[in-house]
């Protein structure tokens, strides 16, 4: 072993001399050989706090900023410089510091390999280069024997695991989690560190189980090896450990059940094993951990009652167990003397009382009992616990009253008690919960008034209170929730008209007050609620006629039936909801040329009273239908005798240069716009306005109406499948945030596709235009907006149609922008309709574009809904980051998603990420949660993806707060301060 270092010890040797040689040759011969290395050392380094400024040439090193120097020798002992916003590599010139114990270097932005020459300063005991960008294998540094701290963590080393730190035995503490070694298991060398007492692996691609000699080290306070593949039965070895204190092996695949020898660890303050495969009952002994602090081992398979000890415990603070099969009663005195801070022990199968005491000492935070089977009444203890932000009681078999007080909690954000039994009413105190963001009570028995106190919940978003028995007026005062979202009442008995202060709510995006009593006009400030999307006022008392402004609103959903209205139905709400959107009011009409969007027999509003609206007359009525069957057949030979005109020869050049001659044109519409077939298909090359791999398009500016509408004209051979997905796909939905199709026409080979024109292009021209000034287009708060619709499009595909459909080929040049900037999903010409749809198996080997298309598409061409998920994970990338999915800078090979990854070693690290040209304070948080939603859409497996759903719902809890504000906005969604 000797001969084979002995070239590399040599090879440094004549590094460090020629160094020395090349620092004592320099002309300026007053300056020391340590002053010339520190100055190369700053050289290499990027500097933006000029916190290095009194490193000059001048100056003693000694006083340098973050230099010490040993007292006696004069020689430059410690350099410590963590957290200085440095960038650039570490110079080899550190190597001439031969008095150096101590490199901390730590959270900076440095880049590059770790130069061998350390090897030199072989009085190091301290080097701590964690939470940097460091890279490449590390370099053996066997030869620094007085190493006693050796962090390396949170960087980017590739390579594999070095095993080498094995024959450092003076090491104390040693961290190499959080890089990118090679998989491979625990080196059996790390037992010879007998002094060591923090080892710190989490997260370095370790696989197999843990090595016997791990647990001879009788020193270890800390065990930290989560986040990697340990396999295995949970090692009752453990218990040799008797100084560690903190134990965490959580994400893994650990098997089996806890010993009894782990209560042997009486210095035990936090263990975390969850995420693992774990199963079987808690020892009763683990009860006896009486200094414990955090327990944690949810999503496993543990079943059986947690031991009764834990109610004797006097540190617990933070107790999680969710997702396992827990059963029986709750331990009746826990957290009676400990000072619990966080509790969540959902989805288990908790049976008796609600524990009592879980907020004895007044500072529980988070209490989540969520989907168990506790019954009874609810405690009044908690009346008292004025420090809950979020309680989640809610799939539970609890019933009575909520105590007085608990209505009234100051710093609650979250109260769930829905799917209960609870009876009672909502207390006036509730206006006392002012930084409430989400009362959820659906599914109970609550009666009475709701209380007017409700509206001083001004940072309110989501109210349910769906299927109870509240009755009496709704207050007015919920107009003054600004920031609510989600209003759902239905399935009550409220009486009384609707507020007309609702159209106050100018964020409201869900409205639900179906099947109530509630009688009285639809207020005509519904109009000014301009972001909702789903209005169901069904199952009521209402009378008179439907606002003709709520055409302006572009809902995607709305349910007017079972009520007692009158007059026209405006003919765009009609496109919308179809004729089972008004069923049930006897006074409804429609206008004539409206029938066709109906299939039930509504009757038709005469000339007369176009207003009042219903046809009494039966005569009168049958009259009307039989004009009706006769204008419908006279319509059929009037379409005949049009397409017999249309037969003269096409003249325009087709994309091949030949010419269509004596074939006829078909025409199928969608949604009523008028146009001549002559203007759709003799197109002018100079409005061509993007090209693809299915056909043209071009902007067409309306002779008869003057409006405009975008045209499509699809490649021949493509073009017939293409016509037939998007035709098939298109001309059933309804949402705003699916661009709508008006029309087709095809004529031999050749067809044209006639789409709503988006005024502001795609997304991904948008996401990279600049306008007067070098100023971004988009500013994150209209990129937000973009996100949020394009979600909603995708989820009323995957969610809301009769038979889900999977876009397929979800991206950035797919989302298109109106002049208001509000987003449509495009381009449907291969996206599949799921399983049982004829169409269901078509295009299989089709698999979207590269730098969007999901990683298991790469072994199976079984496109899911969560392929689509992953795409949209990129488009929210691109959004946050302000970047290309493929870059030369990822790597061969590498997109976006890589590059992301590889970016978030730590907070600072998440910041370089983030677009600056759009980045602030205001928004820094807001672009950081939607980088989260991005990142958990573009997870690997796709199982672990949330559904479309659930990114909504993750995309409005990260709404901007000043978006919340209308005040701030323009109507383009601009934010002006």
């Amino acid at each position: 072993m000797a001969k084979n270092q002995a070239p590399f010890f040599s090879l440094q040797f004549l590094t460090t001399f020629l160094l020395f040689f090349f620092y004592l040759s320099l002309p300026s011969m007053s300056l020391t050989v340590e002053t010339q290395a520190l100055l190369e050392f700053k050289n290499q380094l990027k500097d933006p706090l000029n916190y290095l400024d009194s490193w000059k040439e001048s100056e003693s090193p000694c006083h340098f900023a973050g230099i010490t120097c040993n007292l006696n020798t004069g020689g430059v002992a410690e350099i410590s410089l963590d957290n200085e916003s440095l960038s650039g590599e570490i110079s080899p010139s550190i190597a001439v510091l031969q008095s150096l114990n101590s490199l901390v270097l730590s959270s900076n932005l440095i880049s590059g390999n770790l130069p061998p020459q350390l090897n030199n300063c072989s009085n190091l005991k301290v080097l701590n280069l964690s939470g940097n960008h460091m890279k490449g294998s590390l370099p053996d540094l066997s030869s620094l024997m007085n190493l006693e701290v050796l962090d390396l963590s949170t960087n980017n080393f590739s390579g594999g695991f070095p095993t080498w730190v094995g024959k450092l035995t003076g090491l104390v503490s040693l961290g190499l989690g959080k890089n990118k070694f090679d998989e491979g298991e625990i080196p059996e060398s790390l037992g010879n560190l007998k002094n060591l007492t923090w080892l710190y692996l989490t997260d370095s691609h370790l696989r197999g189980t843990i090595p016997e000699s791990i647990f001879e080290l009788k020193a270890l306070e800390t065990l930290d090896i989560s986040k990697n593949k340990i396999s295995g039965n949970f090692p009752k070895s453990i218990s040799k450990l008797q100084n560690l204190y903190k134990i965490e092996l959580f994400k893994n695949d650990l098997t089996g059940e806890i010993p009894p020898e782990l209560a042997d660890l009486t210095l035990l303050q936090e263990v975390d094993i969850s995420s693992n495969q774990m199963y079987g009952k808690l020892p009763l002994e683990i009860g006896n951990l009486k200094k414990l602090t955090v327990f944690q081992l949810f999503e496993n398979n543990f079943s059986g009652e947690i031991p009764a000890g834990f109610g004797d415990m006097h540190h617990l603070i933070g107790f999680s167990i969710y997702k396992n099969n827990f059963w029986g009663e709750f331990p009746e005195n826990f957290g009676r003397f400990s000072p619990l801070n966080s509790v969540d022990i959902s989805e288990n199968k908790f049976s008796g009382g609600f524990p009592k005491y879980l907020c004895e000492n007044r500072k529980l935070q988070f209490l989540l009992a969520l989907d168990n089977k506790f019954s009874g009444e609810l405690p009044d203890t908690y009346a008292a616990c004025k420090s809950l932000q979020r309680f989640r009681i809610n799939q539970n078999h609890l019933s009575g009253e909520i105590p007085d007080g608990l209505w009234a909690l100051p710093n609650a954000e979250v109260v769930d008690f829905s799917d209960n039994d609870f009876s009672g009413g909502i207390s006036p105190k509730i206006g006392v919960s002012a930084s409430l963001n989400e009362l959820v009570l659906q599914n109970n028995r609550f009666s009475g008034k709701l209380p007017s106190e409700i509206g001083r919940l001004t940072q309110l978003e989501r109210l349910r209170l769906s299927n109870n028995g509240f009755s009496g007026e709704i207050p007015c005062e919920i107009g003054g929730l600004q920031q609510l979202s989600s209003l759902f009442l239905e399935y009550n008995s409220f009486t009384g008209s609707i507020p007309a202060e609702l159209g106050r709510c100018a964020w409201l995006v869900d409205l639900n007050l179906a099947w109530n009593s509630l009688s009285g006009s639809i207020p005509n400030s519904f109009s000014k609620m301009s972001t909702l999307n789903s209005l169901n006022l069904s199952g009521n008392k209402l009378t008179g006629s439907i606002p003709n402004d709520l055409q302006k609103l572009k809902l995607s959903s709305i349910d007017l039936s079972n009520n007692q209205l009158s007059g026209r139905v405006p003919s765009d709400l009609l496109t919308m909801g179809g004729d089972r959107a008004f069923v049930g009011n006897k006074g409804l009409c429609i206008d004539e040329n409206s029938r066709i969007h109906v299939n039930s027999g509504m009757a038709v509003c005469d000339e007369k009273h176009g207003h009042q609206g219903f046809i009494r007359n039966k005569l009168v009525l049958f009259c009307i239908i039989l004009s009706a069957l006769i204008v419908i057949l006279g319509g059929l030979l009037l379409l005949n005798y049009w397409n017999f005109k249309l037969t003269e020869p096409f003249t325009k050049n087709d994309l091949g240069g030949e010419k269509e001659i004596d074939s006829k044109w078909t025409l199928e519409s969608f949604h009523p716009v008028d146009f001549d077939a002559d203007e759709i298909c003799n197109l002018n090359e100079n409005n061509l306005i993007g090209s693809g791999g299915t056909g043209k398009v071009y902007r067409l500016d309306l002779k008869k109406d003057g409006g405009t509408v975008a045209v499509k004209q699809l490649w021949k051979g493509k073009g017939a499948k293409v016509l037939t997905a998007e035709m098939e796909i298109l001309s059933k939905i309804r949402h705003k945030n699916v661009l709508k199709l008006y029309a087709c026409l095809t004529k031999g080979g050749s067809s044209f596709l006639v789409f709503e024109y988006m005024a502001n292009g795609n997304l991904f021209d948008a996401l990279h235009r600049e306008i007067k000034g070098g100023r971004l287009e988009l500013d994150w708060y209209q990129r937000y907006r973009i996100a949020l619709g394009a979600a909603k499009g995708i989820a009323y595909l995957h969610h809301d149609c009769f038979l889900p459909i999977i876009h397929r080929d979800i991206k950035s040049t797919n989302i298109l922008l109106d002049e208001d900037c509000e987003p449509k999903i495009a381009d449907f010409g291969v996206a599949k309709i799921a399983e049982g749809s004829p169409r269901a198996s078509e295009f299989s080997c089709f698999a979207g574009t590269h730098g969007y298309i999901a990683p298991e598409l790469a072994y199976t061409l079984n496109v899911t809904e969560k392929s689509d998920v992953y795409s949209f994970g990129v488009v929210l990338l691109e959004l946050v980051t302000g970047r290309r999915p493929l870059e030369e800078e990822y790597g061969e090979g590498k997109d976006i998603v890589y590059w992301v990854s590889s970016q978030l070693n730590d907070s600072e690290d998440v910041l370089k990420v983030l677009d600056h040209r759009v980045l602030s304070d205001l928004v820094e948080d807001d672009m950081i949660n939607v980088l989260k939603v991005a990142m958990l859409c573009t997870t690997k497996l796709p199982n672990l993806r949330p559904t479309m759903k659930d990114v909504v719902k993750k995309l409005i809890d990260a709404e901007p707060c000043i978006f919340r504000s209308p005040d701030n906005l323009d109507k383009n969604g601009k934010v002006f301060l």
